[in-house]
């Protein structure tokens, strides 16, 4: 502030505006707009202003939501859609009155709902496990790619046991799409066993930024296994520092140089693997090689169990879109979910809570023929 005030102070003294900006180290932009705000507001449109915006997206105002949980105490005993009856007979035609399953997720974020299961732990979010022993924790990445000799990329696919560091994967990719990822790991999982938790960054095709919890086809197949997810945070690659280590090896000693094709780099590959778990003793590990400290997992690899629901009302499938019918409506889920069965439960009039096994995604309302979702389930996903 002292320094917009003698800005100010000696642009009104009549020194000139592009030298003072000069000096100064801003714009004749900035600068006239420093100006302009002290004529409009004088001294107080000098002090910081907060960056915090003004109105958060989808983000339901405090009064509402407030007169939402008054009504609900007057009238315990009334259902998110008769509240919003009253709702709309309450405020402004000018104000948006939130949908019913907007009014029920309210309710049942303050306790407010009777007769639903108690919040499982798993919504609060967990640190990541620490994995002391073979197979609690597999690390999977993919590493950085890089140019073979004939001019086309490759992606190297690596998996790694956290606890007793033995490289469990090292493929070479042509990309980083989905389905060669899923064939590579089921590969892995007909020879290895299923480990316990599965832990990966935040990037495709372990996570999808931009779907439901941030889930990908991926992460919900390994979830059908009985696999738990774990994410490092975003920009927190030590979190996954044993993994990264072993990058930086596999880096130095099997791209530099790169081979010509996939074929002669993945031999380069199944070389570094052998070497890295039979013969290079670890600092880490006491100086023993990982192959001494691994064993396969106790868990084998059968495929997956059909899902069923008894303590609901029915299961519908999720379509190719992404999409569930009910009571012919059509709502958007995700496509991450596409061919899975969830379970429908209905919890107020026409107001259905759906589940994908034991997590409860969130709360779908007919009219609005829209899903309100519900806190994040995945409990390594919150982090």
């Amino acid at each position: 502030m002292e320094e917009r005030m003698r800005f100010i102070v000696r642009l009104l003294e009549g020194e000139e505006m592009s030298l003072l900006c000069r000096e100064f180290g801003i714009s004749r932009k900035t600068g006239y707009k420093i100006f302009e705000r002290y004529k409009d507001c004088g001294l107080e449109a000098l002090t910081d202003r907060s960056r915090r915006p003004f109105r958060y997206g989808n983000q339901l105002p405090v009064q509402v939501e407030t007169a939402i949980l008054q009504l609900k105490k007057e009238k315990p005993h009334w259902g998110a859609r008769k509240l919003r009856e009253l709702l709309l007979r309450k405020f402004p035609s000018e104000v948006k009155v939130p949908a019913v399953s907007t009014i029920h997720c309210v309710l049942d974020r303050n306790g407010m709902v009777e007769g639903m299961r108690p919040r499982r732990n798993r919504a609060q979010g967990t640190p990541l496990s620490t994995g002391q022993h073979p197979n609690d924790v597999w690390c999977v990445d993919y590493k950085g790619e890089f140019l073979l000799g004939n001019k086309r990329y490759c992606y190297p696919l690596t998996v790694t046991d956290h606890a007793s560091r033995y490289l469990l994967l090292c493929e070479a990719m042509e990309s980083t799409k989905e389905d060669p990822t899923i064939t590579a790991f089921e590969r892995l999982f007909k020879e290895r066993g299923l480990p316990t938790a599965i832990r990966s960054d935040n990037g495709l095709p372990f996570a999808g930024p931009n779907a439901l919890f941030q889930l990908s086809k991926l992460s919900v197949w390994w979830l059908r296994l009985g696999i738990d997810i774990e994410r490092i945070k975003p920009g927190k690659p030590q979190q996954n520092g044993r993994h990264e280590r072993m990058h930086r090896t596999l880096k130095k000693e099997t791209t530099r140089p790169a081979q010509m094709n996939f074929l002669a780099q993945q031999e380069i590959f199944d070389h570094f693997l052998a070497e890295f778990n039979d013969e290079r003793p670890h600092e880490g590990l006491k100086m023993k090689m990982p192959a001494e400290l691994y064993t396969p997992s106790s868990r084998p690899y059968t495929g997956l169990t059909e899902l069923e629901y008894p303590f609901h009302d029915k299961t519908v499938v999720v379509t190719t879109c992404g999409r569930v019918c009910l009571h012919n409506k059509k709502i958007n889920l995700s496509q991450v979910f596409s061919g899975q069965k969830l379970g429908i439960k209905e919890v107020d009039d026409n107001v259905w809570l759906v589940s994908f096994m034991e997590y409860d995604l969130g709360y779908i309302d007919l009219e609005e023929k829209s899903l309100q979702p519900l806190e994040n389930p995945f409990e390594a996903l919150k982090v």
